[in-house]
């Protein structure tokens, strides 16, 4: 099909010009503000050629065709009488995506995620102890001192690393938000657990009347410090005078926020964070396995409605308290069953091209990310995502019944097995069979039948057609030969810089299933610290889009980069955003292409990650992350191999 034809498909299957009330482009996505959801033929649109998914977001519907493509898609669409949006509409569309409370608990995913890695190597770790200790060793006395520094730090330290985390997401100084965080664990005051264990160490008692203890392993009363000192700390900024401000300002904030953390905001949300703590052990406690059956069947529902990082801060909770997170089982199943009703689809189906998306999918719920098995397959046959919900629920189930609690969060399925090495691998392998079993045969069974060969008949119809025009085929068929004739590409092994600095972050964690299902390419995700973005090789710019929030590169030896700043900032129409380079430019590694102003970007609602993406993923036999953590100018974060 020509994209003009692709353009009139689309519009007639959202529902007509009547059902549009604009149109708008990414780097990647189609974006239509619809008046009537319900009149989207959505199995349509997903079926088009060159539609690479679709899903509906906070009144947009958008449609992914990959860079380059949605550029001429779009143009096609405006040509034919779509409006467009205007700076003020998309603004006003971004300030407004979401109700407050599923804004609330995405800012939870962006404290949470730079922490996970941290938290899933100190499971790791216990369950390695955990599992010596099942097999009857013990370890010497140093040793064994060790053992416990690696299982203990990050949940002593739990505190300072939530307002360190909680601090950057809010716009502060991170560093000052560690220290601050560092007070409230200090050595000076009495540890918690100690406290809690109801030995001879008791709260100390401040002007007479106020017990202060230690916050150690404390989630929620670190995380209000966070929010309320990255504000305090930004307020100040804007009175206190610039040749004051590296006196001034640390100091302001750590004095008052620290009288605050520990005597006002510490005590009071500590007592609020153990009655949370009590409820959700009540709730674990249940008989019967009902707690899993619950969470189990719902967990999935609550994915796609995105707040489903309320479980980070609960998880978290448990981990540091008691060492257990009886979540994990209970979530891994949901997701097993998730896995299990896409390959399903994928083994019953005909169609080459769901077969293709169903068994990546599957492989990639099996890793820990459902997102593309939900919205990719199930959620569009509807059957396997409701029967995979019986599954979850029925595998969550058989988690509380047996017992299992992992000893971190964060990973689950195939990575989530080395949560369980404390003696309880046999079960949790028990558990992801059933959920598995359940999911499969449910779905195979009843949950999908296969659409009637329409395939088969496009196929037929194209055969049909070639034979009418036989002469254009042939022709087709000579420019075919000849363009095999060129010499192709030949790619070779090279490493991509980052283009911004910053803080890594899995792909798989963004917020946004386009890139978190790596339906875009393979690569990886950054938290900006500063707000300039660099060339990452020697390459020619592809794509420069005029709001500056997304960039297209080929490099000299043939990858293809996608570099995103935020998600669906696009909707800014390039407010806070300064393009320095133009489609064509030959820049070199570190050349600036421009920049953007994250605080800008905050106040839009808005998050600043930003995204690079290899987006001829395809041509390569592997694309490596070799950078965690901070990462610097000119620092290595990529490796594509030929």
């Amino acid at each position: 099909m020509e994209n003009k034809d692709i353009a009139k498909a689309v519009i007639e299957a959202i529902g007509g010009r009547e059902n549009v009330n604009s149109v708008a482009h990414c780097a990647t996505r189609l974006r239509v503000m619809v008046k009537d959801e319900g009149k989207i033929d959505k199995d349509k649109v997903e079926n088009l050629e060159k539609v690479q998914g679709a899903f509906f977001n906070s009144g947009q519907y958008q449609i992914i065709f990959g860079t380059g493509t949605v550029n001429k898609i779009y143009d096609e669409v405006v040509s034919l009488g779509l409006p467009t949006s205007s700076k003020e509409d998309m603004k006003a569309a971004a300030a407004q995506q979401g109700n407050w409370f599923q804004r609330s608990i995405r800012t939870f995913g962006d404290v949470f995620v730079p922490i996970i890695p941290a938290i899933v190597a100190t499971g790791l770790f216990m369950g390695l102890r955990g599992l010596l200790g099942a097999l009857g060793i013990t370890l010497p006395e140093d040793l064994n001192v060790y053992s416990q520094i690696l299982t203990d730090t990050a949940f002593i330290a739990l505190p300072a690393l939530v307002v360190w985390s909680t601090f950057r997401v809010f716009g502060g100084n991170p560093v000052i938000g560690i220290v601050l965080g560092l007070m409230l664990i200090s050595g000076s005051l009495p540890n918690a657990w100690e406290v809690a264990s109801g030995g001879d160490v008791t709260p100390k008692i401040f002007f007479g009347f106020i017990p202060v203890v230690g916050l150690q392993g404390s989630v929620l009363p670190a995380f209000i410090i966070g929010i309320l000192g990255a504000k305090f700390e930004k307020a100040l900024r804007k009175v206190v005078p610039d040749v004051l401000d590296l006196l001034l300002t640390p100091f302001v904030t750590l004095f008052v926020m620290s009288i605050l953390g520990l005597f006002v905001i510490g005590p009071v949300f500590h007592v609020v964070e153990n009655y949370i703590l009590a409820a959700t052990k009540a709730l674990l406690a249940l008989p019967f396995g009902l707690p899993g059956f619950l969470i189990g069947g719902v967990h999935q529902i609550i994915v796609v409605s995105g707040v489903h990082h309320i479980f980070n801060l609960l998880e978290s909770q448990l981990i540091s308290q008691t060492h257990a997170n009886p979540f994990n089982a209970i979530i891994t199943a949901a997701m097993t069953a998730q896995g299990a009703a896409t390959v399903a689809v994928a083994v019953k189906t005909k169609n080459p091209k769901l077969k293709a998306l169903a068994f990546p999918a599957a492989l990639s719920a099996f890793l820990g990310i459902t997102e593309p098995a939900i919205f990719g397959v199930n959620l569009r046959f509807r059957k396997p995502f409701f029967l995979s919900l019986i599954a979850g629920a029925i595998g969550g189930g058989l988690a509380s019944i047996l017992g299992l609690a992992g000893t971190g969060f964060g990973i689950t399925i195939i990575p989530g097995s080395l949560l369980y090495l404390n003696g309880q691998l046999l079960q949790y392998f028990l558990m992801v069979a059933v959920s598995f079993a359940l999911g499969f045969g449910l779905t195979y069974a009843f949950g999908y039948e296969d659409e009637p060969d329409e395939w088969q008949e496009e196929m037929t119809d194209t055969l049909l057609k070639t034979t009418v025009v036989g002469a254009t085929a042939k022709h087709v068929i000579e420019k075919n030969e000849q363009k095999s004739e060129e010499a192709p590409l030949v790619r070779q092994d090279e490493v991509i810089k980052t283009p911004v600095a910053g803080e890594v972050v899995a792909l798989s964690e963004v917020h946004d299933p386009v890139f978190s299902s790596g339906a875009m390419g393979q690569g990886l995700a950054i938290k900006p610290s500063q707000g300039v973005v660099y060339a990452p090789a020697d390459a020619e710019v592809t794509i420069a889009f005029e709001t500056g929030h997304a960039y297209g590169l080929k490099t000299a030896n043939g990858a293809e980069l996608l570099i995103h700043v935020g998600i669906d900032t696009v909707s800014m129409q390039g407010d806070g955003f300064e393009l320095a380079v133009a489609q064509g430019d030959k820049v070199k590694a570190g050349d600036k292409l421009g920049s953007f102003d994250s605080e800008k970007i905050a106040q839009a609602g808005l998050d600043d990650t930003t995204m690079v993406i290899v987006t001829n993923t395809a041509d390569y036999a592997e694309v490596e992350v070799l950078a965690q953590g901070a990462v610097a100018q000119s620092d290595a974060v990529l490796a594509v191999k030929a």
